[in-house]
């Protein structure tokens, strides 16, 4: 491989990143103009490009330090920064300072969710996540929005508005295992039936996508929930580490 070819495989990963980037940026400029639809469109679009950049880095072997930390810089701007300021836009703009904390509370929030993943990426278990991963916190958010465009009279009441966003910051920065499907040997036993409920899923979205991000986000984190208070002594300890590492620094 030239060294052209290897400027031009390092670059490849972090263009989609930078994309992601510039779809939470513009997503933010829409919202100013009231454009709140196609403000939720571009943070959609910023998350397929998020889904790409490690993919397209594994492929190539162009994995580093710098793409991750430019990652979760990219993250915070399209994923924490840009829902939370659509989101005010949106519902908070008359609710003064409280509607201000809140929102920075979310941006908060989701800056202490990656700066955790990324100080403990080597030691959390690849099947579950530590707190609910801020692409969707930003999915709850955006979700919520579109479906305001929808029944605007059911949902732009800030007395739901401020905790709902309330609700998502504190899910983010919590320690409830939420799962990543990477390694579940359901999916593993049963493709067939996990592929004809993605094409479901993806279908629906395509046609009722101000209702169904909702719902599916809406869906995951209920059903997290559940299954972790009913399996307690299965969690009980998952993440049992940190204390270990206290102890050990003492």
């Amino acid at each position: 491989m030239s060294f052209d070819q290897k400027k031009f495989a390092f670059f490849l990963p972090n263009s989609f990143t930078a994309l992601n980037m510039a779809c939470g940026f513009t997503g933010m400029m829409m919202a100013m103009q009231g454009r709140f639809y196609q403000a939720c469109l571009l943070i959609l679009l910023g998350a397929i490009f998020d889904s790409v950049d490690g993919r397209v880095a594994r492929l190539t072997g162009t994995q580093s330090a710098f793409g991750e930390q430019f990652d979760s810089m990219s993250d915070l701007v399209s994923f924490g920064v840009a829902p939370a300021f659509i989101f005010y836009q949106r519902f908070l703009v008359d609710t003064g300072r409280v509607g201000l904390v809140v929102t920075f509370l979310f941006i908060l929030c989701g800056a202490l969710r990656l700066a955790r993943f990324n100080a403990n990426i080597d030691r959390i278990a690849s099947d579950y996540f530590q707190g609910l991963p801020i692409p969707g916190g930003a999915s709850a958010i955006i979700g919520y929005i579109l479906i305001s465009l929808v029944y605007p009279d059911y949902t732009e009441s800030k007395y739901i508005a401020l905790p709902y966003i309330t609700f998502y910051a504190i899910l983010m920065i919590s320690s409830i295992p939420f799962p990543s499907f990477k390694s579940s040997a359901w999916i593993k036993a049963h493709k067939k039936q996990v592929l004809m409920i993605m094409f479901t899923l993806v279908a629906a979205l395509l046609i009722y996508e101000e209702i169904m991000i909702l719902i599916i986000i809406s869906s995951y984190v209920l059903a997290s929930i559940i299954y972790v208070l009913i399996n307690r002594e299965k969690f009980r300890g998952i993440f049992d580490w940190q204390n270990t590492e206290a102890e050990s620094d003492k």
